[in-house]
């Protein structure tokens, strides 16, 4: 999630490693599986603790300016189909950052649109110090998301086992970090250290991340990912992390002050995907807009598209 002046969430896509099957790391036992309570420790650590009061105190102080809204948007929030177009075009052929250069800005211009073509597996993993009631609360959030977004972008979205995905979700403290930061590693072993680092020396006004790859054969269609979500925030905003960041992992890049009601502003109103969100999402995986097209090649496109909605779903 991004927090104006607070914090920000970092959405590094387009990277072209050109990985392979054989490059996944093997499957192992179940992510979701109770560990006895000897495995975590004593308990979370000063620094581990310190953010997640941190955090607290973040997201009691956005509740109470009415942010972080979670209604998707009403009759305060119109958008017309000019709105619509207007944010699909920022949102989905810009980035906030330069892929592969870390935290470096994006140059601002326009890049060619970008989107899985194969089927999306989405895989949950918690580091060793997440409680057993954090792993079952999330894993409800991101399967009931997954089905959401599925039904969004009818495209087949679906929950896999952790041999079995491509897009893989770790919940991590900074207690986790050197098992997360190995996870990354054996995920994506042709990483590039820019990115990498990205993983290692996340600030605390990062709040999550996501890294979308695609092969070099096909540099605009997606077909692996890992977001990393922090275990230390309180469970609105890591809801809103997973939201984000999982909905920016299938395509919409960027953000927009312009765009309301959405997640894809740093103004921190709504934290949960919204209708307009949704309606992007659904524009973004038609058939009849394909990876690679430039915003002048898909804006005749776009135009029909938007225009059929008066009649239904796109």
């Amino acid at each position: 999630m991004r927090i104006a002046q607070a914090g920000r969430a970092l959405t590094v896509l387009g990277l072209a490693l050109g990985l392979a099957a054989c490059d996944m790391a093997p499957p192992a036992p179940a992510p979701n599986a109770p560990r006895p309570p000897a495995d975590r420790g004593d308990g979370p650590s000063a620094r581990s603790q310190a953010l997640a009061a941190h955090y607290a105190r973040l997201e009691r102080d956005l509740r109470a300016r009415g942010l972080l809204r979670m209604d998707g948007g009403g009759p305060d929030t119109p958008w017309s189909d000019t709105d619509l177009m207007r944010n699909f075009e920022r949102i989905v052929f810009y980035d906030e950052y330069a892929p592969g250069a870390g935290f470096r800005a994006s140059s601002g211009r326009a890049g060619g649109l970008r989107k899985w073509t194969a089927p999306v597996r989405f895989s949950l993993e918690f580091g060793t110090s997440v409680s057993d009631a954090q792993r079952a609360e999330d894993g409800d959030t991101v399967a009931g998301y997954a089905a959401r977004l599925a039904r969004a972008t009818r495209h087949p979205i679906s929950m896999a086992g952790r041999g079995g995905a491509n897009f893989h979700v770790l919940v991590m403290s900074e207690d986790d970090r050197a098992e997360g930061l190995a996870r990354v590693r054996a995920l994506a072993p042709g990483i590039d250290p820019a990115t990498f680092n990205v993983f290692r020396n996340m600030p605390r006004s990062i709040h999550c991340l996501v890294v979308a790859f695609s092969d070099r054969g096909n540099p605009n269609s997606y077909d692996q990912a890992i977001a990393w979500i922090r275990a230390e925030h309180p469970p609105l905003m890591r809801k809103s992390c997973v939201h984000e960041e999982l909905a920016q992992g299938l395509g919409l890049a960027d953000d927009s002050p312009r765009a309301r009601p959405s997640i894809f502003n740093d103004d921190d109103e709504f934290a949960l995907l919204t209708a307009q969100d949704e309606a992007l999402l659904g524009l973004l995986y038609h058939p009849d807009l394909r990876p690679g097209m430039t915003p002048d090649e898909a804006r005749p496109i776009l135009r029909r598209l938007i225009d059929e909605r008066a009649g239904g779903p796109v």
